[in-house]
């Protein structure tokens, strides 16, 4: 059964982490995020199987944040592990130096 995943009431010092990395996150859903208490990367690096589950329903996804990866993005970005993400999912939701997104290997089309 999808369950909600428990969010924290305001980022942790530092601010909150760029959600908008994560391939698939705009400015609309990080705001969204944000309004459910997920501010960075490790929370959603957590997230089981039915806390997906709910999210993308209440997203009204369709399965979007397991196709894309949202979970396995944020273990890396949560990590740190910068290389490795840049070579699956290139710049992410984020545009490079030149204006443009890089693709990785898991988000060429």
């Amino acid at each position: 059964k999808a369950r909600m995943p428990v969010g924290i009431s305001a980022p942790r010092a530092g601010g909150p982490d760029e959600l908008q990395r994560i391939s698939g996150v705009g400015t609309k859903n990080e705001q969204i995020l944000h309004s459910l208490g997920f501010y960075h990367f490790d929370q959603i690096a957590q997230w089981s199987d039915e806390q997906v589950e709910w999210v993308d329903g209440y997203l009204r996804f369709n399965g979007r944040i397991r196709r894309e990866n949202w979970v396995e993005q944020c273990r890396l970005l949560a990590a740190g592990d910068e290389a490795e993400f840049a070579r699956l999912y290139g710049t992410g939701g984020m545009v490079d130096a030149s204006g443009t997104t890089q693709s990785g290997e898991k988000t060429r089309r």
